[in-house]
């Protein structure tokens, strides 16, 4: 862009900080009018315009003294803003660090909690589960087929001692403590 069409109100405003941090000296509005155009080619028409925006935002300093008004602003100062600026931040940074770690915590302990609630689901319903069912099927016949056996030795254990001793069966039943109604189960 060209200087007679001005600069862009972003480009003016740091083009006026400058004058500002290279003579750190106090001006009048018709001072800068002057300065503005030659030096920085800052438009003499938009120097009042560019001088209020910084003042409004409180990077140049203004004091009215009886009908004039006086604008500074010293690197000290701007320098010093800049510090307070990073100082905040840090302290945001520092902050929201620990809101993310405190964060990171609860989300592993909800992940934790919400794990063992379903391990408690799951172990809900592991009896529906076909191969634990099947399992206990095969588990089921072994042990039938282990109490039919025992059962077979009881049998053969009863007629050995009927025809050696010549007992009879509700006697021996009695004896060892074998149910009346024992028998093989099916």
């Amino acid at each position: 862009m060209s200087k007679e069409k001005g600069l862009r109100a972003e480009e003016n405003r740091t083009l006026m900080m400058e004058i500002f941090f290279e003579t750190k000296d106090v001006f009048q509005l018709k001072d800068l009018e002057k300065i503005a155009p030659k030096e920085k080619g800052i438009t003499s028409l938009s120097v009042e315009e560019v001088l209020q925006s910084l003042v409004d935002d409180g990077m140049v300093d203004c004091e009215r003294i009886r009908t004039s008004n006086y604008y500074w602003d010293f690197p000290s100062k701007a320098l010093h803003a800049r510090k307070l600026k990073l100082e905040s931040l840090e302290s945001q940074l520092s902050e929201g660090s620990q809101k993310y770690a405190s964060l990171q915590k609860s989300i592993e302990k909800a992940k934790i909690d919400q794990r063992e609630q379903l391990k408690a689901e799951v172990e809900k319903y592991k009896n529906c589960d076909p191969q634990v069912m099947k399992e206990i099927c095969q588990a089921n016949k072994v042990v039938k087929e282990a109490d039919n056996r025992w059962t077979d030795n009881i049998f053969a254990i009863k007629s050995w001692a009927k025809r050696k001793f010549g007992l009879e069966e509700n006697k021996i039943n009695k004896t060892f403590g074998i149910p009346e109604d024992f028998d093989y189960i099916d």
